[in-house]
């Protein structure tokens, strides 16, 4: 599709650039399934580490429901980023999904306190990050590169080790014996999803380029099978498991608040709302040449916020905008919001569609791996492309160092603060909350220098 836009259309004046301008049928579905494929493995991700660290069943019928619910409501939020309600939604090209920005802070509450207490903080979060878009505007001073690149960068740093230990094969939660832990052939699995999806992302054009990562795990999962993995009678197994269709459930886990959780998700939630003002300006500039408005702005914050919150209540992660959408929209030249509706409707479809869940639950660990090698990493270097803009004069160096060296060595080591209030400990070992609170104190305190 790429190849037929003309360099006009590319910079944002051609006959798509306008939001309310659908592309005949022919070229607005593919373009659709395109955007779902760019996001979709990142989407469903954040579902199974949360529900990995809560103790949940790998491959069972809770977890394929977290996954129903990540994309189900991964759609719906679209929607309301696309068609908006009222003053909820940009009305522009913005995908959203599950955000990876929370998942340290969820696996964190969910591990130690249960997913009803995760949840039920995603759920105020969620009203908080709405509230937040009457006010974003003059919350973006607290929030420069310097403050946001070392949470994202943070957040990034976190999450590798996740990445390595599914690799190998498993995680102390899904309680895989001593001895494969490690084995050349999860190793193995793992490799052929990174270097499959690297040699599609920069050797190839067009969708197969952006769907580089879901193709790498189905390529890792043909791999999973020859090496003995899994087999065919477990695969059918468990996808015979699982209905056509099903319903939703409101409060699955029940109502549970923490303060410590809250205040957690929150911190990310603004964090969130600023990369969602980034990414509702630079889709207006790369589809449509201009600068995004303040109701656009505002309207994507509020799109947002309720997108967390009705998730929340039925099981799903905060949701967000994704960034390799705007790529999409820049690369396409296509700025139809009606094209990524389409997007949000399958989404929609998938989620309610357990057997869709339950093949993606079904994935081996050393798959997920591969992909969250590639993925957690790409979030670590988005936070060192945001501090890039950033001059690394003395004063800024002592911010990140210190920033970092207390938000990642408290969640290394968490016994440290042992003796801290539930609250706060929760807090201080959540590795994106300590890291964000001395950024943003220090950034305030520390004087400029000449």
């Amino acid at each position: 599709m790429a190849d037929t836009m003309t360099a006009q259309e590319t910079q944002g004046t051609g006959q798509y650039s306008d939001p309310n301008v659908t592309p005949p049928l022919g070229q607005a579905i593919p373009l659709g399934f395109q955007h779902v494929l760019a996001m979709f493995a990142s989407n469903v991700t954040p579902s199974i580490i949360v529900a990995g660290a809560a103790g949940l069943a790998f491959g069972g019928a809770e977890q394929v429901y977290l996954i129903q619910m990540a994309m189900l409501f991964a759609g719906i939020a679209t929607l309301f980023q696309t068609v908006g309600i009222g003053p909820v939604g940009a009305r522009l090209p913005i995908m959203q999904g599950t955000s990876f920005a929370f998942v340290g802070v969820l696996a964190g509450v969910a591990a130690t306190q249960g997913l009803s207490v995760a949840l039920t903080a995603c759920i105020i979060g969620g009203v908080i990050h709405f509230a937040l878009g009457s006010v974003i505007g003059k919350l973006r001073w607290l929030f420069p590169p310097l403050v946001t690149g070392l949470v994202i960068l943070a957040i990034g740093l976190y999450l590798i080790p996740v990445a390595i230990k599914y690799a190998a094969g498993g995680a102390a939660q899904f309680q895989m014996e001593a001895e494969s832990f490690g084995s050349l052939k999860h190793w193995t699995v793992a490799l052929t999803v990174v270097v499959v999806a690297l040699v599609l992302k920069f050797f190839t054009k067009g969708t197969l380029s952006s769907a580089a990562i879901l193709v790498g795990l189905i390529v890792g999962y043909a791999m999973a099978f020859l090496v003995g993995i899994i087999t065919i009678e477990g695969f059918q197994s468990t996808i015979s498991k699982a209905s056509w269709v099903t319903g939703i459930k409101p409060l699955p886990y029940g109502f549970e608040f923490s303060l410590g959780a809250v205040i957690a998700v929150t911190l990310v939630s603004i964090v969130s709302a600023i990369e969602t003002v980034g990414d509702a300006s630079a889709t207006a500039k790369a589809g449509a040449g201009r600068d995004a408005t303040d109701a656009e702005i505002q309207g994507a914050t509020y799109a947002d916020g309720l997108g967390t919150a009705i998730a929340g209540v039925f099981g799903g992660l905060p949701n967000t905008s994704f960034s390799q959408n705007v790529g999409i929209v820049g690369m396409t030249g296509v700025m139809s919001r009606h094209v990524v509706t389409i997007g949000g409707i399958i989404l929609i479809l998938c989620g309610l569609m357990p057997k869709v869940g339950a093949v993606i639950a079904s994935m081996p660990l050393p798959v997920l791996g591969g992909g969250v090698i590639v993925m957690f990493g790409m979030v670590a270097s988005a936070g060192l492309n945001v501090l890039s803009e950033v001059e690394l004069n003395r004063r800024n160096m002592v911010i990140i160092a210190v920033s970092l060296a207390v938000g990642l060595g408290l969640n290394l080591v968490p016994t440290a603060v042992q003796y801290l209030p539930g609250v706060v400990k929760t807090l201080m070992t959540s590795a994106v909350a300590p890291t964000a609170l001395c950024a943003i104190v220090l950034n305030l305190v520390l004087p400029h220098e000449d």
